[in-house]
Formats: C-alpha cells, structure tokens, sequence
C-alpha cells in the first residue's frame, strides 16, 4: 500500500519543491519506489529542479482529464532508480484537479504501478490546488523557516490537515505531521535574528524530522536541475539525507544546528580555518 506524504507548509518561498525533490530522491535512494507529483498547477517548478523540464509532454491534468494515461505522463528519473515524476500543467488553472480524478490516479499508482511512496509537492497557502494535495495525506512534512511569520503560518496548516483530510473526514488515524526546518543559520540563532529550534518546537509542538541548514548549495543544485541531495559533499544535503533516515525509523543526530567555532588560523589571520 502506497503511503501518500505532502510537502505543505502556509507561506511560499520556504524551500517546499526543493524539499520535495531531495526527499522524494532520497527515498529512492534507500530503495523505495518513489513518485513525486507538482500540485502547483499553473506555475510547474519542480520538473526544473529535477532537470526533466523538456521531456514534459502529458502533465497531472492531461491525466486526470483523461486526456493522456499515467503512463504517458510519469517521467522516469536518469539518475536515481525508483524514482519518477508527474509534472503539473502550466496552461491551466488550480481548478482544474477534481477530487475523483486525483484519487483515481493515486489509486492507479498504488494498485497498478505499485509505488511504495508518493510525494505530493504543494502549493503554499490554502488555495485549491494546495487543500487537494492535502487532502489525501497519510503523512505530512510542514517546511517552515525560522522566522515568527513562517512559523505562525505552519501552526494554520496544522489546523488543516486535522479537520480537513480525508482521515479526518472518515474519523481514521490522524495524518502523521513531521516537521522539517529549512534555512536554518546558527550564527544568526545566535545573535537574536531567527527563532531558535527549541521555540520552533514549543509552537509547533509535532516531532522535528530535520534542519537544513542555510546554504548556498540549493540554489545551485536548483540551478542546475538536480535535487541537492545528490551533492554528497554538501551539508545541506547530508542534512537531506538526514532527515529521509528519520522518516524511515532510524535514529540520527541533528547535525549543522551549532556555531561552527574558527579555526586558529583564521583567529590569527582572518583566513579560512
């Protein structure tokens, strides 16, 4: 049975496709068959950091409106094995994904095409587009940043998920709500600039599954259309990796959440230590 995870959080711009895309990889990586879907229909960024945007012929629309198959629209990943991706439509509007047509499709990917995993990438906020991919949830990872307007935003999508999906329609089990900290610097922790992870989790109040740390990294791989995960000497993607450890029940120390201390060169002078 296909476990469905969404990757939500309530504002925009805090790493949410770039979180989809490692982690969905990862998963892979560990040996999963894994999906990844772009419900941000309209927009479509995730196939660009997958670096698969020009082999997007059929989208998640063209399929729910039967206009294509599923197997037309999945795109398999080059690089990482069990992995592949149903891109979103850039032509059409949010209003375009129904109830019964994603539930069909998830139902073809679990029964007929036997996905251990599907990764639902969501839009921010809680437009239509970002309630459907809510919906179906198993599992939930809220990315949020340390930052009060981040935070705050994370809490409403918590409220959501526990009145608003199916589970909770149906009185099952509640979604399973893991939370992943992004752009977390310890040095500006430190100094009074950002919520440290303690606050973060006295507000939340849900298990913290990872801290990425800030890095310049993710941009890059963004750039260059490759999950930051792959970059194995990077710490965000350690931090990635990490994160995909404890979601699978392992246990792992957080790494990158401390003040790295200068060398003594670079004390003396001013180099990098």
């Amino acid at each position: 049975m296909s476990q469905i995870i969404v990757v939500t959080s309530g504002k925009g711009g805090v790493g949410k496709t770039t979180t989809s895309a490692s982690f969905g990889s990862g998963l892979a990586l560990k040996g999963h068959k894994t999906v990844i879907i772009d419900f941000d229909i309209g927009l479509r960024n995730l196939d660009l950091i997958m670096g698969c945007e020009r082999r997007v012929v059929y989208d998640f629309v063209n399929v729910v409106n039967d206009e294509a198959n599923l197997n037309q629209a999945l795109i398999k990943d080059k690089r990482v094995d069990n992995l592949f991706l149903l891109p979103a439509s850039q032509t059409r509007n949010k209003d375009a994904l129904t109830r019964e047509g994603v539930e069909r499709i998830f139902d073809q990917l679990t029964n007929e095409h036997n996905f251990d995993y599907i990764v639902c990438d969501s839009p921010a906020g809680i437009e239509h587009g970002a309630l459907m991919a809510l919906y179906f949830a198993d599992e939930a990872i809220i990315v949020t940043n340390p930052e009060v307007s981040s935070v705050r935003d994370s809490d409403r999508i918590l409220g959501i998920l526990a009145s608003q999906s199916r589970r909770a329609e149906r009185g099952e089990d509640p979604v399973k709500e893991r939370m992943l900290l992004t752009r977390y610097c310890p040095t500006r922790v430190a100094s009074g600039d950002m919520l440290c992870i303690e606050d973060i989790e006295e507000i939340l109040a849900i298990p913290l599954i990872g801290v990425i740390p800030e890095s310049g990294d993710v941009l890059k791989a963004s750039n260059s259309g490759s999950p930051v995960i792959l970059d194995s000497e990077s710490n965000a993607a350690q931090a990635y990796s990490d994160a995909v450890d404890r979601f699978l029940g392992e246990e792992v120390p957080l790494r990158f959440i401390t003040e790295e201390k200068p060398g003594l060169f670079k004390r003396l002078f001013g180099g990098k230590g």
